[in-house]
């Protein structure tokens, strides 16, 4: 009787998994199958498979936003953001471990504070701040916005986890005559790389996502046009392209889907390191 429950059970429970599936595969199958859609299809049945695939969206789409470009500026602006943003969060949150003073207290209670701050209460403020230090329309300008942002919540994924890094090893390291930096770099940075990994995958899937700030901070710099700032191309005041903007969307989102399935097991891995280990 309790096996014959116990595979009810199970069975119920497989069934509830696979429908939570479908709900959550769902807009992957809408995005992908109106890519290949006319636009008078997709208006007249969102939900059916293409009657007629119209593979020719993609080289629309790739000649009209500049793709290559697009991506390039993508892909420069994330891997810039997400390296300062690993090393200095990563050092920052060393300091406050290692050298806890009642100022080191604070600065860890001001980064964790900022966290709840609602991005949208700091747009005026930005626009202001960037014009006035003369960022807006540059590289270094969008990086640099980046990293403020991405700070708080990268340090506190590293103060977590270095708390689990014996300090022994770093004490060994110093008798040995290695310098601040060394035992840094040398000892403690490579016992950080679940963490690491954790916190590239988490900005990276923002950055190279994020649509806002880099309208706000590039401006008119079509130069610097990002991947999801190019896909809004296709919708004007009066007529939206579906058909190219889902195409443009599919080739935004493979490179970065892909790369979220190739590294997404170090994301819980390292995020529990983090806080239970702390």
């Amino acid at each position: 009787m309790q096996s014959s429950r116990y595979r009810l059970s199970n069975f119920i429970l497989e069934i509830a998994a696979i429908l939570l599936a479908l709900v959550f595969l769902s807009p992957f199958y809408l995005v992908l199958s109106n890519s290949v859609k006319g636009l008078k299809e997709i208006l007249m049945d969102a939900a059916s498979f293409p009657q007629v695939y119209q593979w020719d969206n993609y080289s629309k789409v790739w000649d009209a936003i500049n793709f290559p470009q697009a991506f390039w500026n993508s892909l420069q602006i994330t891997v810039l953001s997400v390296i300062f943003i690993v090393m200095f969060s990563s050092m920052a949150a060393y300091q406050i471990v290692r050298k806890p003073s009642r100022f080191n207290s604070f600065v860890f209670l001001l980064l964790v504070s900022a966290m709840i701050i609602p991005f949208q209460s700091l747009m005026l403020q930005l626009v202001r701040v960037t014009s006035i230090l003369e960022l807006r329309g540059e590289l270094y300008g969008i990086v640099a916005c980046y990293l403020g942002f991405g700070m708080p919540l990268s340090v506190f994924l590293f103060h977590g986890f270095i708390k689990s890094v014996p300090i022994e090893l770093e004490e060994a390291a110093r008798v040995d005559g290695s310098s601040p930096y060394g035992v840094f770099f040398k000892i403690v940075f490579p016992l950080l790389m679940p963490i690491i990994v954790t916190v590239i995958i988490l900005n990276t899937l923002w950055i190279w996502n994020d649509y806002l700030l880099p309208v706000l901070v590039i401006g008119g710099n079509k130069d610097l046009t990002t991947l999801p700032v190019a896909v809004t191309k296709f919708f004007g005041q009066y007529t939206k392209k579906w058909d190219l903007a889902l195409a443009g969307l599919v080739m935004a989102i493979t490179p970065i889907l892909l790369f979220f399935l190739s590294l997404q097991r170090y994301i819980v891995e390292g995020v529990t390191a983090g806080s239970i280990k702390g």
